[in-house]
């Protein structure tokens, strides 16, 4: 990784970058193997292993093991949420619509991401300890996705109450979290579904028929 300026700003000193490109290479791993075995499975050692680097240079850029956990969650949020809000985006002179496409974005990325794919079907299982970070920890995916579609609807839909707004927000995330959780068997059925709840909660109309 390349010492390169911030916008604005001086150039990332040499130990600065290394630091970098040595915590995204230890995300990396991390991500691999929780992807192929299960976050419950990795262990620090292996992590250090892999990324050739060492133990205690781990634990210095993460704390313990549960702070990778943390920093690999906030890293696959972030990517997340980047994706959404680019589906939102394209279609935001619907909002109907666009909302229908940032829950198929989300069922999608459980079904594609491997990672993603790992945790969600050790949680069924009841044994994976990474899900709690996606869920109930500081800066969970829950609450980043609900600030972001919400902020969205500020602008789509700035006639409907704000309480509104919040609560289609929440609505559509809870919903779209538990079918992740426990797919139904018309997978492909659920995003219309969440959208005529959401377009009702917001006072807009749904879904046309057959769009």
């Amino acid at each position: 990784m390349n010492a390169t300026p911030a916008a604005g700003g001086p150039p990332e000193s040499p130990r600065v970058a290394w630091r970098s490109h040595m915590r995204e290479r230890v995300l990396d791993e991390a991500w691999s193997l929780a992807a192929g075995q299960g976050w419950d499975k990795v262990r620090v050692a292996d992590l250090a292993e892999r990324a050739e680097v060492s133990r205690p240079s781990i634990y210095k850029l993460f704390g313990d093991r549960a702070g990778i956990g943390h920093a690999l969650v906030r890293r696959e949020t972030d990517r997340f949420l980047l994706g959404l809000a680019a589906v939102l985006d394209i279609h935001r002179n619907d909002v109907a619509n666009a909302l229908r496409a940032g829950v198929a974005h989300a069922l999608d990325e459980g079904a594609r991401n491997p990672f993603v794919g790992a945790v969600l079907t050790a949680a069924r299982g009841g044994t994976d300890a990474l899900l709690p970070f996606l869920t109930s920890r500081p800066d969970p995916v829950f609450s980043s996705a609900r600030a972001l579609v919400a902020a969205w609807l500020a602008e789509v839909a700035p006639d409907a109450a704000e309480e509104r707004r919040g609560e289609t927000a929440d609505t559509v995330v809870r919903l779209t979290l538990s079918h992740l959780l426990l797919p139904a068997a018309d997978i492909d059925g659920v995003p219309d579904r969440v959208v005529r709840t959401a377009c009702a909660i917001l006072g807009v109309p749904g879904p046309a028929a057959g769009t």
